[in-house]
């Protein structure tokens, strides 16, 4: 019997702060709610998850090195580091995981600096702008790219 495909769920800085930080942007539900909504949905997709948050670049960049032999694909909401990042480009296009990025606002209707992502350039796709339903449908697109038996 085939083991589930592992994704690693990766958020960056301050959104450890979703819930408190600018719910008028983020929402109200913790980081916490959001990861057992994922947890949820990767259950019924057939996929199986990991969750994590750091505030510390090289901390998010030494879990994309490990990675691979560990998870089949990743979903990441890099935070600020979208749009400063070389280091966590560099990592995503070294492993070269199946990677979705995602955003809860939408980065290109705020301020000019967010409008760039380094995090792009080795994402198989980004979604933007869809709050926490962004999380769901990334994980929906890894397991049809990862080929998961459950149908999306």
């Amino acid at each position: 019997m085939a083991t589930a495909p592992r994704v690693l769920l990766l958020n960056g800085p301050n959104l450890n702060m979703l819930g408190r930080r600018e719910p008028e942007i983020y929402g109200r539900g913790s980081l916490a709610d959001l990861e057992a909504a994922c947890r949820r949905r990767a259950g019924e997709l057939g996929l199986g998850l990991e969750c994590r948050q750091s505030n510390h670049e090289g901390a998010l960049v030494d879990w994309i090195q490990e990675a691979p032999g560990q998870f089949d694909g990743l979903v990441i909401n890099p935070g600020a580091l979208t749009h400063t990042s070389v280091a966590l480009l560099d990592a995503l296009q070294a492993v070269q995981l199946p990677t979705i990025e995602v955003h809860l606002s939408n980065i290109h209707r705020r301020e000019a600096f967010r409008h760039h992502s380094y995090v792009s350039l080795a994402a198989d796709g980004v979604i933007v702008g869809l709050g926490r339903r962004g999380y769901l449908l990334a994980l929906e697109a890894l397991a049809d790219k990862l080929g998961s038996q459950v149908e999306v």
